[in-house]
């Protein structure tokens, strides 16, 4: 049994296998990608490229996979894979933004 336990109006319910957006919206907060030299919450993959650029991270062109976004760094053996469609851009991806790059983004309750 898997699933997401939701309290709401003095009653718990379990949610079961929730998608992101509806685990979101039932406990009522998202997550943003705050980008903390700049104080900037990242609104897109445009801006989020910039960053990353300023950052070291380059663009990674794998030949098969149309459906991901890449950037790696010349000087590790990291790998940021993102959904192409900024519409399912989710706290995971987030978190493995700031793991890689801890002094420059945090994950904060939008």
């Amino acid at each position: 049994m898997s699933g997401v336990w939701v309290f709401r109006n003095g009653v718990v319910r379990l949610v079961e296998n929730p998608t992101l957006g509806a685990a979101a919206a039932a406990s009522g907060k998202r997550k943003a990608l705050l980008h903390t030299p700049s104080g900037e919450v990242v609104s897109s993959y445009a801006s989020l490229e910039r960053k990353l650029a300023a950052l070291g991270w380059e663009r990674y062109y794998a030949g098969g996979d149309v459906g991901m976004l890449q950037y790696h760094k010349r000087s590790s053996v990291d790998l940021i894979s993102l959904p192409k469609d900024f519409a399912h851009f989710g706290s995971v991806h987030m978190y493995d933004i700031v793991i890689k790059n801890r002094d420059a983004f945090r994950v904060i309750d939008a």
